[in-house]
């Protein structure tokens, strides 16, 4: 039986480094590193170009440095050793959302050398981890994921990173559910009626829904942080931080200046007692909503409603964004509620 004809191209040596197919006229580059022979397409049949990239090829292939037994090192160990090193500054809930990604990883890539992973094997990954999960979730994996292979690029384990191959996934996006005004009230009142958890859960709502904070960063802030002399508030998110890892002083809106004065007398007077004891009060939001047979609020729902009564009474986007804690300048806030202010400026047209 006849042998079959080899695919590898028939290439002819034109220039030091540079080949071309004899069939197909196609130039390659081929060159040596660290005793491996390193073989790649050109993508062109000019000759000019073909030297142009021929340069750049070889000043890439340059930054190859690690040897064979680096480069024969298990995604597992590169992984954990990137963790190292991108985790030191971050806030412990980040980090801990890239460990999990890392371990999921290591699920599919951990025991493959990290110089043999291929573009393929990356597409592979993506048709099997996107099925079933969030746009967000498979959009993390992702980013780490390239960014462990783009550290192996930096190190000379590897030439190019071969999970550039993966795209974003479209996130869809996330109905918004904001109370009216009375909704609001009865959800208040619904509160009130739930024995051994009214009081706690009633205080983070109206906090939640009087000043914009995310619920982190409500349920850490203390006492001295309310000035009310000066009229404004700081937000720091505590030991955690907040979610963009800055401190924001925001004014103490009348409304909550108000409901904070209430309150204080009835807790302690150290100045770094927290205002809630409580981590969440999800359980009570369900409870009172299904009660009083309202939609599914949420805490998140709580700063919805700050940030659209804000809008209701003419407060700029960018204002709201550096309230609510945005550093974009109103972008994020206009996409998200612009529909609410031109609501509300047909509203306020039709009294014409």
């Amino acid at each position: 039986m006849d042998s079959e004809p080899s695919k590898e191209p028939v290439l002819v040596k034109v220039a030091e480094c540079l080949y071309r197919n004899r069939s197909s006229g196609t130039y390659f580059a081929l060159v040596k590193r660290k005793g491996k022979q390193i073989r790649k397409s050109l993508k062109t049949k000019d000759r000019k170009l073909a030297e142009r990239r021929l340069r750049e090829f070889r000043t890439k292939a340059s930054r190859l440095t690690a040897d064979s037994a680096e480069r024969k090192t298990p995604f597992k160990i590169l992984a954990k050793r990137w963790l190292t090193v991108h985790n030191s500054n971050l806030k412990a809930s980040t980090a801990e959302r890239y460990v999990r990604c890392v371990k999921e990883l290591d699920k599919f890539f951990g025991e493959i050398p990290v110089s043999e992973i291929t573009k393929r094997q990356c597409e592979d990954w993506m048709t099997q981890r996107a099925k079933g999960i969030a746009a967000s979730t498979f959009n993390t994996d992702a980013l780490v994921l390239k960014a462990v292979l783009d550290y192996a690029v930096r190190d000379g384990l590897i030439l190019d990173n071969p999970a550039n191959v993966i795209k974003r996934r479209r996130s869809k996006a996330k109905e918004i559910v904001i109370p009216t005004r009375e909704e609001y009230e009865k959800l208040l009142e619904a509160i009130d009626q739930l024995d051994g958890r009214a009081g706690q859960s009633k205080i983070l709502v109206q906090l939640l829904a009087l000043s914009g904070m995310r619920l982190g960063e409500a349920t850490r802030i203390e006492w001295r942080e309310i000035d009310f002399k000066k009229e404004q508030f700081t937000v720091s998110g505590g030991e955690i931080g907040t979610k963009n890892g800055e401190t924001r002083v925001v004014p103490l809106f009348p409304r909550l200046k108000l409901f904070l004065e209430n309150l204080r007398p009835v807790n302690s007077t150290d100045p770094r007692s927290p205002i809630i004891t409580i981590e969440s009060t999800k359980s009570a939001l369900g409870s009172a909503c299904k009660t009083a047979q309202l939609p599914h609020f949420t805490h998140h729902s709580l700063r919805h409603f700050f940030v659209s009564n804000a809008i209701e009474v003419g407060v700029d986007f960018k204002s709201i964004a550096a309230w609510i804690g945005h550093k974009d300048g109103g972008i994020l806030v206009a996409q998200t509620y612009g529909h609410l202010r031109e609501a509300h400026s047909q509203q306020m047209a039709s009294l014409l």
